[in-house]
């Protein structure tokens, strides 16, 4: 609620980071499009280079990080796939365009050239004002396990508080 009250653009971007199989890390921007008492909830192609990941492997980290507010946001989880409903609804809700782009695009896979790419994206258009949404695209719940909250302070004695799930309920620790 305060990042949106001061107006922060892209308040909603979050670094995601995932491990591969081979134990290569690696992160990248994704936004958020919902969180409930399940988690953390993002859109994206399946067979991308982070789809690859958590196939491989769960285990997931988010960080929001408000540099105006001087504060962040870190979860670590497990992720796992949101229902096709739930993904047909955020497909569905998504501009054209988007739609448009998400069938096109081979995320994360080698194209040949830009000219490619526009190919493709025209060869979706075709398909109309109602594209069913590929296979390959849907949503990731990550499934907090740990949430940390910090907040920057003067001669950086920042406060950071850590929850861990314990069971059915939250461990408390200001670290």
């Amino acid at each position: 609620d305060e990042a949106v009250a001061a107006k922060l653009p892209l308040l909603n971007s979050m670094t995601l980071a995932t491990v591969s199989a081979a134990g290569q890390v690696s992160a990248r921007i994704v936004l958020l499009k919902g969180v409930d008492a399940r988690g953390f909830v993002f859109f994206t192609n399946y067979e991308s280079r982070k789809g690859d990941e958590l196939a491989a492997n769960p285990h997931a980290a988010l960080l929001f990080h408000w540099v105006e507010l001087e504060r962040e946001v870190r979860i670590e989880g497990r992720a796992e796939k949101v229902s096709a409903q739930e993904s047909e609804e955020y497909f569905n809700s998504r501009p054209l365009g988007s739609r448009h782009a998400a069938i096109a695009s081979p995320q994360s896979k080698v194209v040949a050239s830009r000219a490619e790419l526009e190919t493709r994206f025209t060869e979706a258009e075709k398909l109309g004002d109602a594209p069913a949404r590929p296979a390959r695209w849907g949503g990731y719940r990550i499934v907090p396990a740990a949430l940390e909250f910090w907040q920057g302070r003067p001669n950086r004695l920042h406060d950071r508080v850590l929850y861990t799930r314990a069971g059915d309920n939250w461990k408390l620790e200001r670290l």
